[in-house]
């Protein structure tokens, strides 16, 4: 069943205030429009490879990552969502998915209409100039993500990756005092930097060692910010956040 739902779509605004400025009218306009919520189970495909969807998924719970497989079966995760996100977006303009998206955890999925976001886009020309932004922004993370696999020491790349998720999950307030949810297994962090499982067990048991951070319980905590940040090369630019401090 579709309705508005002002409070779910406040994380879609949240979202969009950590590059922009939302006004009031933009604002009603975003809380005006219809969803559809689901809960997904963990591990479980949003949108498939091939898929012609006709809504986009906003994230309001939970995390989600987008990735490829091979034929053999390996898999490559493209990237990482957090609350607030709209991993397909490009659905709407794009009628035919090239990847696939699936819940990494238990969440909830906010469904938009294409038809709703088309018209929100026609009528709010300073919202289509921000979902676009957020689109450049998914492309600059990727840009990111592909010198991370190709160039970093499998050190760097965990570190990267680390830093970037921090970022993102203390922009939309869902992290703090460097400690944030980290769900991810080792075998995800493998799929996302192009390296083995046990190369990532070695050097997660070096950083810790190092006293940089410890990941443990599904919980990272990080002791040396500016650390971490050297050994990563990491300059959070490519995020376009309005505030990227961390102290």
């Amino acid at each position: 069943m579709s309705f508005a739902a002002g409070a779910d779509l406040g994380l879609l605004i949240r979202k969009l205030e950590t590059i922009i400025t939302v006004s009031d009218a933009e604002r009603q306009a975003l809380e005006r429009l219809p969803i559809t919520r689901r809960q997904m189970p963990a591990r479980q495909d949003i949108v498939r490879y091939g898929d012609h969807p006709s809504q986009c998924c906003l994230l309001l719970d939970g995390w989600a990552f987008r990735y490829k497989l091979l034929d053999e079966g390996k898999r490559q995760i493209l990237s990482m969502h957090i609350p607030g996100d709209i991993p397909d977006l490009q659905s709407l303009h794009l009628p035919v998915m090239d990847h696939n998206l699936s819940s990494l955890t238990p969440c909830t999925v906010a469904f938009i209409p294409h038809d709703a976001l088309l018209d929100l886009t026609r009528n709010f020309p300073g919202l289509t100039a921000a979902l676009w932004r957020d689109t450049l922004v998914d492309a600059a993370i990727f840009r990111e993500w592909m010198t991370n696999i190709g160039r970093r020491s499998t050190l760097g790349r965990i570190t990267h990756l680390f830093c970037e998720l921090y970022l993102k999950l203390h922009a939309m307030g869902l992290a703090e005092n460097h400690a944030c949810e980290m769900p991810l297994t080792q075998s995800d962090i493998a799929d996302a930097i192009g390296v083995s499982n046990v190369h990532v067990n070695r050097v997660l048991q070096e950083l810790r060692g190092q006293g940089l951070l410890t990941l443990q319980g599904q919980r990272l905590v990080i002791h040396d910010w500016v650390q971490l940040t050297k050994r990563a090369e990491f300059d959070p630019a490519y995020l376009h956040l309005k505030s990227a401090a961390v102290s």
